[in-house]
Formats: C-alpha cells, sequence, structure tokens
C-alpha cells in the first residue's frame, strides 16, 4: 500500500481566457497625448518649506511675535528672490510625536491659508508650537497669525 495520491500529468488549460484587447482599441479611457488635460480649480500659491537647521538658527535673529498658541519668527533675507518661505517646529516638551505632528498640521493649514497673502515677501517665517496649539480655536489661531504679521509688517 502507497500514500501517494494519483495525479494526473496533463495540466489543465487556463480558468479564465487570457484578455485580448479589441481590435479597435480600449475606447473607455484615452491614453496618451490625446489624453485631455483635468480642468483644475485656481492654482493656490504653494509655499517653499524650510529644512535645513541653519535657516531655522537664521531666522532666531529676526523679529518676533508671541501668541497663546505660537512664538512667530520672521527674518527679512534681504536677497533678491521674493519667495515666502516657512517652517514649522515643536518641540518634544509639548508631548509625542502624534501631538507635535498633529500641532504642525494645524500650522501647514493656517500657513497656507495665510501666508501666501500676507506674509513677507523675501522674508523667512518659523512658527514654533506651543502646548496650546493642540486646543486652541484653529479660527482663533488664524486672527493671532493675521494680526502677527500686520504688527511685523509696521515695525
Amino acid at each position: 500500500m502507497t500514500d501517494e495520491a494519483h495525479l494526473p500529468t496533463e495540466q489543465s488549460g487556463p480558468q479564465a481566457a487570457a484578455r485580448v484587447p479589441l481590435p479597435h482599441g480600449d475606447a473607455g479611457r484615452p491614453q496618451g497625448a490625446e489624453r485631455a488635460s483635468r480642468p483644475r480649480p485656481q492654482e493656490a500659491q504653494r509655499l517653499t518649506v524650510l529644512k535645513k537647521r541653519a535657516d531655522f538658527v537664521a531666522a532666531n535673529s529676526g523679529r518676533r511675535f508671541s501668541t497663546p498658541a505660537f512664538l512667530l519668527l520672521v527674518r527679512d533675507r534681504k536677497d533678491a528672490d521674493a519667495t515666502v518661505r516657512v517652517g514649522f517646529t515643536v518641540t518634544k516638551k509639548i508631548g509625542g510625536a502624534v501631538e507635535r505632528n498633529r500641532i504642525k498640521r494645524r500650522f501647514r493649514a493656517l500657513a497656507g491659508e495665510i501666508l501666501p497673502s500676507a506674509g513677507l515677501a523675501g522674508a523667512d517665517h518659523v512658527m514654533i508650537g506651543r502646548a496650546r496649539a493642540l486646543t486652541r480655536e484653529f479660527a482663533e489661531m488664524r486672527s493671532d497669525l493675521t494680526s502677527a504679521l500686520a504688527k511685523l509688517q509696521q515695525a
């Protein structure tokens, strides 16, 4: 007696028919150059984000404005580039990674909404998060940033 099962040596054919393109092509979706571009809403002006430590350290020598949710540092770069640059930082004293990232997401939304129109051209803006940034209403933070930028432009 043997424990081997009897298996046929012939392979069965494919279960489903192979996908063969139709003679006229696949008309479901245009491809390549004939593909129409999507209509897009008005392009929002994108901010350049600070990533180098030297830029954050340099911004510390600029003007500052304090609010309950953040400290805003603004430094004029004194170059020909009129780009508004922005950076966000939240220390570990504030909380864990989840809290710090939540604050930075709120700051990105805030900066993307206000800085393209009210930011100082040719300047670096750094927002340093505070613990109240998690609980403060977004509308209050918006008015804080707007008033801080207005006061810094007057000075």
